[in-house]
């Protein structure tokens, strides 16, 4: 073998956009000294040029800072989408000025997209964009506004849920929510059950593990007394022994 190297990876070879070290430290010279970033633009690649060959689904701006903290992308934030998108495909997220927001999994296809108007759109694999690269705009609509007055007023507690002074107007609106709290209560009371139970057994379990360590200790004295014993009794059989023996000789 006379050479090994790599010819391509992805969507670039060797055949596109080679540069050298120096055409780098010229496009560094000439951005510094006149301001000029055509070369700069020419040696340094934006990341969305790797990209070029995936399915594409544009969100809208409202909606970007959302995908970029990890939120699911719903149907009601897609902008635009590509034909011939499949389901389980990798696809690009993308702003409507053409930035990359990450990389997903598609969980619909092209047909689904174009007849439904809610659910989930695709899985997010990989977030490129940083976060509050756009503004942030959840928690700014009607309910979100007018949840967090009642909050600040004392009608709901810190964390959005019922108390005394909440409203029946509010919870008639909201029993999808309300269920979910109920839901929420009762997994926390079976848990403390649970814990509850586990602390009784563990305490039951230590004290019968006390119970037998002390009882082989009242048998480990028990069996070190009988050593001395048995000592006194042969000192005392031994003693019995010489005398009838003395008795013998004198006779």
């Amino acid at each position: 073998m006379q050479e090994l190297r790599r010819v391509r990876s992805g969507i670039l070879s060797e055949k596109d956009n080679l540069i050298t070290m120096h055409d780098v430290l010229d496009a560094q010279w000439q951005l510094d000294n006149h301001k000029d970033e055509d070369y700069m633009r020419r040696v340094v690649l934006p990341l969305e040029k790797l990209l070029c060959s995936h399915p594409r689904i544009v969100m809208k701006d409202s909606a970007v800072n959302a995908v970029c903290y990890g939120a699911k992308i719903m149907l009601p934030g897609v902008l635009r989408y590509e034909d011939n998108i499949e389901v389980n495909q990798e696809i690009v997220i993308m702003t409507s000025k053409g930035e990359a927001i990450c990389l997903a999994i598609a969980l619909m296809t092209t047909a689904v997209l174009s007849t439904c108007d809610h659910g989930i759109v695709a899985k997010i694999k990989r977030v490129v964009m940083e976060r509050d690269t756009y503004p942030r705009k959840w928690g700014l609509g009607p309910k979100a506004s007018r949840k967090k007055l009642m909050i600040k007023e004392g009608l709901l507690d810190s964390k959005g849920r019922r108390n005394e002074k909440t409203p029946s107007a509010w919870s008639e609106e909201h029993q999808g929510y309300i269920e979910k709290e109920i839901k929420v209560e009762q997994t926390m009371t079976k848990r403390k059950h649970e814990s509850s139970s586990e602390a009784e057994v563990a305490s039951q379990t230590s004290l019968k593990r006390i119970k037998k360590k002390k009882v082989k200790r009242s048998k480990e004295k028990s069996f070190e007394d009988i050593p001395t014993v048995t000592a006194e009794v042969t000192e005392l059989c031994d003693i019995e022994v010489k005398k009838k023996k003395h008795k013998k000789e004198k006779k």
